[in-house]
């Protein structure tokens, strides 16, 4: 069993790029304001979803592993 992680998406910073879900169409969505959200609060490790977290423009996203909370993007300083 792989990891889990928890996707979070800070409306306040977030500009509605759309680079997220041009990366991860199947984990982001876009509200009618052009706001990302995360498709699952909770999702299985993966790619596409960390290449959206490192691609978004302003980094508006934030990917945590589920139960610890240790940071996976952007990785603690």
């Amino acid at each position: 069993m792989g990891d889990r992680w928890h996707v979070e998406v800070d409306r306040g910073v977030c500009i509605g790029s759309g680079m997220c879900v041009n990366h991860a169409p199947e984990g982001f969505t876009l509200d009618s304001a052009r706001q990302s959200h995360p498709r699952a609060a909770e999702t299985d490790a993966n790619e596409p979803v960390l290449r959206a977290a490192e691609g978004c423009p302003v980094e508006a996203i934030s990917i945590a592993l589920l139960g610890t909370g240790e940071a996976v993007f952007p990785p603690e300083e």
